[in-house]
């Protein structure tokens, strides 16, 4: 009898695999390159060919093309919903799965439901249409991922609220790129084909000016290229003798301002390899629950759910001494890279002082463990 041979619980995520929807996701730079538009398109053809396709929820924006491309397809009603005196639409999920049609579309995959919904996302919505056999065809705006949350902000100045986790993205069977030049995109807000025309001039200042663009473009580019990457890790056969399996690890604190952005940083470069990635937080003595303020501990636990969200392990370890529980945490995981955020000190004063950066160091010295310092 061979030990290796898969257990039964493998077995069983096999068949519910098997049994789950496939889902598309068209990716874009911004609003108004046209992904809502090629998903109707790819409906009427479904339609065309005898597939039993419904849409779930569109959201046409009142542009003339979009809405015209809706007529002669089955759409499911909206659930109707009260918040604050006001009645909302939202995509009934329950009825999608009731009908259980071949393919649902399901636009604007990051937005928020109404308090009162049986899911605060959209994406969970889609998690459970996917669970029920269904497959699903959806739409996303590259700011909306959440590794990439900084990166936005730096670029437009923006703070996104709307934000899906990147396991999302990995877990679809198809990412496609609808790319514009800015060129062609800042023509379609010129004629009026993205926003209202007393919203143009706005929109041209601020979030769609060239250069923020071409930087959008760049990141959603890179997202896709790198799902295929991964796609062909996952799929394609190839010899592994001697191939590296990366694992990162990314470790914080309680009191570290930059946590987040570490882990956001490692979850790009496990997405990258395609590999699995942890958190690491050392409770130290100093860092006893009773000994931070509750503003850390909050941090802390919020940290802990982004983590989560982007598809980390989360680990918690006591500890006395920082480095130690660093480089045991590693050899046990196989950890090929760990990601720490940038000291405080200079790396002159670091090699000099007894600190965790240089007992770190030391101790990497003597393993084949990369060492990031993100900044």
């Amino acid at each position: 009898m061979n030990d290796e041979s898969p257990t039964p619980d493998y077995f069983l995520d096999l068949i519910r695999r098997s049994r789950r929807g496939k889902f598309k996701v068209y990716i874009g730079m911004s609003a108004g390159v046209g992904k809502t538009y090629r998903m109707l398109q790819e409906a009427h053809a479904l339609l065309r060919n005898g597939i039993d396709v419904k849409i779930g929820y569109v959201e046409t924006h009142g542009r003339n093309e979009t809405e015209a491309l809706m007529e002669g397809l089955p759409v499911v009603p909206r659930r109707k919903m009260f918040y604050k005196g006001k009645e909302l639409d939202e995509m009934d999920v329950q009825a999608i799965i009731n009908l259980h049609p071949e393919v649902v579309v399901v636009d604007e995959l990051a937005h928020t439901n109404v308090p009162g919904s049986k899911n605060e996302k959209r994406w969970q919505d889609v998690l459970e249409i996917l669970e029920a056999g269904i497959n699903v065809i959806s739409a996303v705006n590259i700011q909306h991922l959440e590794s990439l949350n900084r990166d936005v902000r730096d670029i437009t100045g923006v703070e996104v609220a709307e934000r899906i986790p990147d396991s999302i993205l990995r877990q679809a069977d198809e990412v496609v790129n609808i790319d514009l030049t800015s060129d062609e995109l800042i023509a379609r807000l010129k004629e009026g084909k993205i926003y209202a025309p007393d919203k143009v001039e706005t929109a041209l200042r601020n979030f769609f000016t060239s250069d923020n663009i071409l930087q959008l473009r760049e990141l959603a580019l890179k997202e896709v290229a790198s799902q295929v990457e991964r796609k062909v890790e996952t799929e394609v056969p190839r010899t592994t003798a001697g191939l590296r399996i990366e694992r990162f690890l990314a470790c914080i604190s309680s009191n570290d301002k930059t946590a987040r952005h570490i882990i956001r940083k490692t979850a790009r470069l496990a997405n990258y390899y395609n590999s699995q990635w942890y958190v690491l937080y050392v409770q130290t003595p100093a860092e006893a629950t009773d000994k931070i303020p509750l503003a850390a501990q909050r941090h802390l636990i919020n940290n802990f759910k982004t983590a989560t969200e982007l598809g980390a392990e989360v680990l918690q370890v006591k500890s006395r001494n920082a480095a130690e529980a660093i480089i045991e945490t590693a050899e046990k995981y196989q950890i090929t890279t760990i990601c720490i955020g940038k000291p405080h000190l200079s790396l002159w004063r670091i090699f000099l002082a007894g600190s965790i950066f240089n007992q770190l160091l030391k101790k990497l010295s003597e393993s084949d463990v990369d060492l990031i310092i993100l900044s």
